[in-house]
């Protein structure tokens, strides 16, 4: 393959954490390190350089994320006014669920995505009843139970 101008390789080499899952996707790992390999025509130096790419793997991630969960790589109509209200309420969907999560939840649940917060989080099985005149929710799970009395507990501190 030949390129008209040219380019820089930079290869990244960072140990191993638990948290790389917010990182730019690793082009391998071997033992206990990630690889990365970047090419560039920056004139940046290659920390620099890999900072400046490493915060765009979020934004694909986002992308993909709405895509997949929030139905976004889907128009639904051909009137544009009506596409743009679907968009705005679809991102409207998104940052709700981002404040709730980073607002409410625990650390282990506030970067996860919306079909794990569905899978852990919000289908369950419970139980609805009414007791004198109120309502209350079993759940029988009880990690899950104590997630949602301090989620709950701290939308109840919330003021508009």
């Amino acid at each position: 393959m030949r390129w008209s101008k040219p380019y820089r390789f930079i290869v990244v080499r960072r140990p191993v954490r638990e948290d790389d899952a917010a990182d730019q996707l690793t082009l391998f790992q071997m033992k206990r390190h990630n690889y990365q390999v970047l090419v560039t025509n920056l004139s940046l130096s290659p920390l620099n350089v890999w900072k400046f790419y490493n915060r765009r793997a979020s934004v694909e991630q986002l992308i993909r994320e709405l895509k997949g969960d929030y139905g976004i790589g889907h128009i639904p109509t051909r009137q544009f006014m009506a596409n743009e209200a679907y968009f705005h309420l679809l991102l409207l969907a998104y940052n709700v669920v981002v404040w709730f999560q980073r607002t409410c939840l625990p650390a282990h649940l506030q970067a996860a995505t919306l079909q794990r917060l569905r899978e852990d989080l919000l289908v369950m099985p419970a139980h609805l009843t009414r007791t004198d005149n109120r309502p209350s929710l079993w759940i029988p799970d009880a990690k899950l139970a104590e997630v949602w009395k301090a989620a709950l507990a701290i939308i109840d501190r919330l003021r508009p």
